[in-house]
């Protein structure tokens, strides 16, 4: 399966630009002078569009991004450091930060608001320690469980 995320863009030229210094690649075949077809990873791609090509996609109002949140799309990176220098690049090429980074100890965080309002969440994941924390988080609750049925009886 491919995924295909369409955001609205005011400005394709800036977006390529800021999409391209974190990384990101475009395929032209898929572009034109409305669209732009970003890869973002395996099978996964954004395409990139403006207003007036967007508003073909859909019979509902055309949310404005920097006012209400309507997608947000996170991208798993290889490391917490991986996460800070992508994060580091989006502010420099005019991301707006969010809010202070998550830290979980299994799991680290970020997020940015684009040239264009959408939100991204580069972020690291341990996947052994996030499975232990479930399972602690899931026996702390059977254990709530059974403190709570006991002194019901």
């Amino acid at each position: 399966m491919n995924v295909f995320i369409n955001l609205l863009v005011a400005d394709l030229e800036r977006s390529r630009a800021f999409f391209t210094a974190l990384g990101f690649t475009f395929n032209d075949d898929f572009s034109d002078e409305m669209t732009l077809g970003m890869e973002i990873g395996g099978n996964c791609y954004s395409m990139l569009v403006t207003r007036e090509r967007f508003a073909t996609f859909t019979l509902r109002p055309l949310a404005d991004a920097h006012e209400t949140t309507e997608v947000l799309v996170s991208l798993q990176l290889e490391s917490r450091e991986a996460v800070d220098a992508f994060m580091e690049t989006a502010l420099a090429h005019g991301a707006e930060a969010l809010r202070e980074p998550q830290d979980y100890g299994f799991m680290y965080s970020r997020d940015f608001a684009d040239l264009d309002g959408h939100i991204w969440e580069p972020f690291w994941l341990d996947p052994a320690a996030a499975a232990a924390a479930a399972a602690k988080e899931g026996a702390a609750a059977a254990s709530d469980a059974t403190a709570a049925e006991e002194g019901a009886s």
